[in-house]
């Protein structure tokens, strides 16, 4: 598909890259391996601490593994994070792809292009797979271990008797705000980077960019990863959304609203921003994953 998009002085042609199946194999298979590798360790720490944010890092560490040794830092890994991980990211390249063409033939820049992609793809990710996954992946970490041990499965469907495809699907609105200003902070700082890193290198010519190297690019996405978790608020308040932790005078039904009230009455300021280290390492991780790694095999397989 391709559209004539006029400019001030040039008509440009904007084709729309199309999905190949094979790229979206490749994303599967680099968020199997991110998330099974280090990409779980640092959610479940994250999670921890932000859903006890009177423990230190060494506190909520030895805690998680109190629940199992090196298996406690896998917890909800099984089906929950396989399945958002198996899924997320040829929701995202559908998403992304087609608002992304949209945004150019509507006369946005590739850089705001990018941005509003990957704002939509980020939404996108949330209300369809992350949601249940994320929120059954925080009950796995913050739920109550009793002596009689209990299958995610079964616990999945308890909530749902419960409460409905809403129970299940609790916190959904924080996960959607934490993806859509995920994915648009790491489009928008990656870019700079990437811009940044090809001025000091290659000098302030504007051929510079296409000079980066993969290195450089895996380089400036880390970055991008890491600079982005200044959004750690919206993670915290989605993690108390979906929290299991029995606490006096909680509020039964959270909203973002009341989420973020009953952190800073609790908490203060510092609160919201617990659990931001394992979430930079986090963020570090899995762009690493998916840009060098990602670059390397699509290139093996010739699907650039």
């Amino acid at each position: 598909m391709a559209a004539l998009v006029t400019g001030p002085n040039q008509q440009v042609q904007v084709e729309k890259k199309p999905v190949s199946y094979t790229n979206l194999a490749i994303g599967a298979s680099l968020n199997l391996f991110e998330v099974s590798t280090l990409g779980q360790p640092f959610e479940v720490v994250k999670t921890q601490l932000a859903a006890n944010r009177g423990q230190s890092l060494v506190q909520a560490l030895s805690t998680v593994y109190s629940r199992g040794g090196i298996f406690g830092f896998y917890q909800g890994l099984i089906p929950w994070a396989w399945i958002e991980g198996a899924t997320k990211g040829a929701v995202l390249l559908f998403t992304a792809s087609e608002f992304e063409y949209r945004a150019l033939v509507a006369g946005a820049s590739p850089f705001m292009a990018g941005i509003i992609g990957g704002m939509a793809g980020g939404i996108a990710q949330a209300y369809s797979t992350m949601g249940f996954c994320t929120f059954m992946k925080t009950v796995e970490v913050t739920r109550h271990k009793s002596a009689v041990k209990e299958s995610t499965f079964k616990i999945a469907a308890d909530i749902f008797k419960r409460e409905g495809i809403a129970g299940i699907n609790k916190g959904v609105n924080a996960v959607a705000l934490r993806q859509c200003t995920n994915w648009a902070s790491r489009f928008g700082i990656t870019r700079f980077t990437q811009e940044a890193i090809a001025k000091a290198r290659y000098g302030d010519v504007s051929e510079a960019t296409k000079k980066l190297t993969a290195t450089d690019k895996a380089l400036a996405s880390m970055v991008g990863g890491a600079l982005s978790c200044w959004n750690q608020p919206i993670e915290v308040i989605r993690v108390e959304m979906q929290s299991q932790v029995k606490t006096a005078g909680r509020p039964e039904k959270m909203t973002i609203i009341k989420a973020a009230q009953w952190i800073h009455q609790n908490n203060g300021i510092k609160g919201f921003y617990r659990g931001a280290l394992p979430r930079i390492g986090l963020g570090m991780w899995q762009t690493l994953c998916m840009v060098a790694l990602g670059d390397y095999f699509r290139a093996l397989f010739g699907t650039n």
